[in-house]
């Protein structure tokens, strides 16, 4: 009998993996949907689906590990990093799907609404969210829409050695800003950032990228709080805006 691991798991969507299949149970079939479609289009590696019946999906297993894990340094050789940043030009460069991902006006008022939140709650210190909302303005300005994953956790992009095997999780896939997936990939390890970027290929406003590790940190504290998860353990998502700072 296989053993079933808990991957991940709250009141949203849960991941089990049984053997070499992932089986992906998400409460919102509209998501599941969005990643099936994403999947399918994408000009990269993705987990082969080997079935769909919402509100399960289920996944073949991809080879190698994670790139890395936020919080933790990475294992992987800069060639990998390199890699994953030419992975991400492909998809930048493919044509763009027909939905979009949260636009800048959305975004915008999902800074403003969780600033509020961490200074009501006391969360955070006062000048620490001040300056990191003034940092992630910097990303708050008119982007010309590309294909991207959305959600590019360094967890989600997989690699054997120097190459990359594959890329999970297209349940935020759409058009949307190209310097919000490099800035996700590089959350919590910055040291990277030069790697990714000459695999990527392209001159990009490093001072936006920081602008989105700030936004990105600021605006998952309170969900994950919420969903069990802690934002202040070391290197995560409260050590990345003192590291902003």
């Amino acid at each position: 009998m296989e053993q079933v691991e808990v991957v991940v798991a709250h009141d949203e969507r849960a991941t089990l993996r049984v053997g070499d299949v992932f089986l992906k149970v998400d409460g919102d079939p509209a998501r599941v949907e969005v990643e099936v479609a994403a999947m399918e289009l994408a000009p990269i590696p993705t987990p082969e689906v080997l079935w769909h019946t919402p509100p399960v999906l289920a996944l073949a297993a991809l080879p190698g590990q994670a790139l890395a894990q936020l919080g933790e340094p990475s294992t992987a050789s800069p060639a990998a990093w390199r890699a994953a940043g030419a992975m991400l030009r492909r998809l930048h460069e493919a044509p763009l799907p027909s939905w979009r991902s949260r636009d800048l006006d959305e975004t915008a008022e999902l800074l403003d609404r969780e600033c509020a939140w961490l200074l009501a709650n006391d969360v955070l210190p006062a000048d620490l969210v001040t300056h990191n909302h003034r940092l992630a303005e910097t990303a708050l300005r008119p982007w010309t829409p590309v294909f991207v994953h959305g959600d590019l956790q360094v967890a989600h992009v997989f690699v054997d050695g120097d190459m990359v095997t594959g890329v999970l999780d297209w349940s935020e896939g759409g058009q949307g800003d190209p310097l919000h997936d490099l800035a996700i990939l590089t959350l919590g390890h910055r040291e990277h950032l030069g790697d990714v970027l000459a695999g990527y290929g392209r001159d990009v406003d490093r001072e936006v990228i920081r602008g989105w590790w700030s936004l990105r940190s600021l605006t998952a504290i309170r969900w994950l709080v919420d969903h069990g998860f802690d934002p202040t353990a070391p290197g995560c998502e409260v050590d990345v805006l003192r590291s902003q700072v």
